[in-house]
């Protein structure tokens, strides 16, 4: 019996259907992971440039914190301190605080300081992000990379 319905016509239009679905479903779990996960870096990018600004500790804080979040989150990639340094790098470069940087354009009027850019950011992969940053010059360079990332589907090494 399970042959026969293997090789039904309707039988393989409808497995096709649901592999179809299965993998629209991954795919969008795996940019809602993405999202949430740049939405928690851009978070922390922000409240590491408030704790350096507010306290006396310095780039000791990011030592320190690297260690700290690496031994609870074992589990986790992301909290080395050289990826700290690039999510503090990638919160200061959108929000024109970097001093080669100018001060962002696009902000909402709504609430003050509050930047558009994570919006658009949280679109694209973390590494795509990082080298964007690491090789633009402007926001809006960067901004302009980052639209085109979304439009055309570009990988890092296209990038």
């Amino acid at each position: 019996m399970s042959l026969q319905i293997a090789k039904d016509t309707a039988y393989k239009q409808w497995l096709s259907d649901l592999k179809q679905q299965i993998k629209v479903a991954q795919l969008k779990a795996a940019v809602k992971v993405n999202t949430e996960l740049l939405n928690l870096y851009w978070q922390l990018g922000k409240e590491i440039v408030m704790k350096q600004q507010n306290s006396s500790w310095g780039d000791a804080l990011i030592d320190q914190l690297a260690k700290d979040l690496s031994s609870e989150f074992t589990n986790m990639k992301g909290f080395s301190r050289t990826n700290l340094f690039y999510i503090r790098k990638w919160f200061l470069f959108y929000n024109g605080q970097s001093e080669k940087i100018p001060q962002l354009v696009g902000q909402s009027a709504k609430q003050p300081g509050t930047s558009l850019i994570p919006q658009l950011v949280v679109q694209i992969p973390w590494g795509h992000n990082r080298e964007i940053i690491t090789k633009a010059q402007t926001i809006e360079e960067a901004v302009f990379y980052v639209q085109q990332t979304i439009l055309n589907n570009w990988s890092r090494s296209v990038l």
